[in-house]
């Protein structure tokens, strides 16, 4: 989305794992998008798995990741422990996409992806997988990562410090950081708070019903294929 005068909208977001089109739409909402990783890893969370439709419902793949017990773990420094999960879920993927309308068409970018990568850190494998979707959807924010910048201590403190170094006038959150943000300092500093709004998603042809929207973005991509974007927020109303 390109800047108006001297208008830079941002979101800031821990990297996920080929994350559902939420994800993307955020990215295709503002001029940048910062990989939030410079800070803590969560277990059991979006950070090194998501979930794809399957026969029998929806299922986790899941990143094998090393955790070395109560030590604090930045997203950054954590590390795959299994050298095969890339082949692994590529099996899974194709047996149960393989009859996707439009699998055929992105199978070798995707194989290639499963099969080529030899990433040692989860941040980095998240960032190849976002970036290769980024092309596939048309997607061309700017993408980086909060150890990119100087980060100061605090959570709201930290992502205003962050719109002030890069020059935002506009921070883009998903709707579970109203939980934790304080509002008043982003008045404060002048810069506009913004949340998503996840509802209303169209519905499209899904394989193995009921539908679920709650899918890496995977499913929408072989099942709509160039259609995608008419599934998506982002790119059917002015931003």
């Amino acid at each position: 989305m390109p800047q108006k005068g001297n208008l830079k909208r941002i979101a800031i977001i821990q990297s996920n794992y080929i994350p559902w089109k939420g994800y993307f739409d955020i990215i295709n909402m503002v001029d940048e998008f910062i990989l939030y990783d410079d800070t803590q890893y969560t277990r059991r969370d979006w950070r090194n798995r998501n979930r794809i439709k399957t026969a029998n419902g929806a299922a986790w793949l899941t990143i094998p990741v090393e955790v070395k017990g109560k030590y604090y773990q930045k997203i950054d420094e954590t590390k795959i422990s299994e050298k095969q999960w890339g082949r692994k879920h590529w099996a899974t993927i194709r047996a149960n996409y393989s009859r996707a309308r439009f699998f055929n068409q992105y199978k070798h970018l995707f194989e290639e992806l499963y099969l080529g990568t030899n990433e040692e850190f989860l941040s980095r494998i998240n960032h190849k997988f976002i970036l290769a979707i980024n092309s596939i959807l048309g997607i061309d924010t700017r993408i980086s990562f909060s150890s990119d910048y100087d980060v100061i201590q605090g959570k709201s403190e930290r992502l205003i410090d962050l719109c002030k170094q890069v020059g935002a006038t506009e921070y883009l959150s998903g709707p579970s950081a109203k939980s934790y943000i304080d509002e008043s300092l982003f008045l404060r500093e002048n810069i506009g708070l913004t949340w998503m709004n996840y509802d209303g998603y169209p519905e499209y042809e899904q394989l193995y019903p009921p539908f679920v929207h709650e899918v890496s973005i995977i499913d929408l991509i072989f099942n709509t294929g160039p259609d995608a974007a008419k599934y998506m927020k982002s790119f059917n109303k002015e931003r």
